[in-house]
């Protein structure tokens, strides 16, 4: 991949099994659109990883590869700064996933934290699909074809991105020089949101998120909802900040650090009330989504112009990812044309 002016290059993306939430906007969307000016950025939309586990609804992945890149640009993804593709439409990443099948065993892919915790999660038990198990290695191949460097992840992502090294190492030995670089892992500030619930993660499958075209009545309802501390009974009573949701998404959301500062200061001595916090919530999540929601609505009023972006892209990264797995081929020794 020509990359002249020696700015990292990004690999970052989502799978499309439905419209993208605050947790994505805190954990990802907002860092992508400030790192589109400083790095090479590639977005994947990775529907190939997203049938691992939804084999049974290729409708539902389908559906959302337009709504995943519909919600890219609401948030300021620019389609002539970052390139948007498909991972489905990438040749070059299903064969490099099955060399470098060859070079990783089961029983390393069943150690791998990430994994482990998404099996358990899932209740696969021992009855795990095949692609699931490998998807550390799929993993692998998407971010080596792209001779990534910069991964943007969730601190539970981080085995995966340990995983795709060790790949490296184990490809570079056997060509015998550093033709793949390694990767390193872009935490977010915030890396997990919890749901408006109160349960740890934000998540489509819990059914407690908040999506970037949600309604004002929507955003009210969500904060309504939210677990806040509860011993604060009366106003005048001190309550109790930490695990406080409400506090949570201020932090991540509310702009004015010294003002949510005093706001705590000013709950942990009592006399500040659970609704006056949650009416502040509510304002700065219609101000934040309100925007987005209105680009939303222009830009699902042409999916011609979101097809165009993705047909663009993903022809792009062909290219790009087709001349890695010849380098890695004829490295290999792989015989091919």
């Amino acid at each position: 991949m020509s990359n002249q002016d020696n700015r990292p290059v990004i690999l970052t993306g989502d799978r499309p099994t439905g419209q993208l939430h605050l947790g994505h906007f805190v954990g990802s969307l907002r860092s992508r659109v400030g790192l589109q000016d400083s790095h090479h950025q590639h977005l994947l939309l990775a529907d190939a990883q997203a049938l691992t586990d939804n084999a049974d609804n290729f409708e539902k992945v389908r559906r959302n590869i337009i709504e995943v890149a519909t919600d890219y640009l609401a948030v300021g993804i620019d389609p002539t700064k970052t390139t948007i593709c498909v991972q489905s439409c990438l040749p070059a990443l299903n064969e490099l996933t099955m060399l470098y099948l060859n070079f990783v065993t089961v029983s390393r892919l069943e150690r791998n934290p990430t994994i482990k915790s998404e099996i358990q999660m899932r209740g696969f038990e021992r009855d795990i699909p095949a692609g699931f198990l490998c998807y550390p290695v799929a993993q692998a191949a998407d971010i080596t074809a792209f001779k990534a460097t910069v991964v943007p992840v969730g601190e539970d992502q981080i085995p995966m991105i340990e995983q795709t090294n060790e790949i490296v190492r184990r490809i570079n030995r056997q060509i015998g020089q550093d033709l793949l670089p390694e990767c390193k892992a872009l935490l977010s500030n915030m890396s997990r949101l919890p749901g408006f619930d109160g349960k740890a993660k934000m998540s489509k499958s819990l059914g407690n998120t908040i999506v970037l075209d949600a309604s004002d009545k929507d955003i009210k309802k969500a904060v309504n909802a939210m677990y806040t501390d509860p011993n604060h009974l009366r106003i005048e009573d001190p309550g109790q900040v930490e695990g406080n949701i409400v506090f949570t998404y201020l932090d991540a959301f509310d702009p004015n650090k010294e003002e949510v500062e005093e706001l705590k200061a000013h709950y942990r001595r009592g006399g500040l009330g659970d609704g006056t916090v949650k009416k502040r919530l509510e304002g700065v999540l219609k101000e934040l989504i309100g925007p987005i929601r209105e680009r939303r609505i222009e830009l699902a009023k042409d999916p011609d112009y979101i097809m165009d972006i993705l047909k663009a892209g993903t022809d792009k990264c062909r290219d790009i990812t087709q001349q890695t797995l010849d380098e890695v081929k004829s490295g290999l020794g792989v015989f091919h044309f």
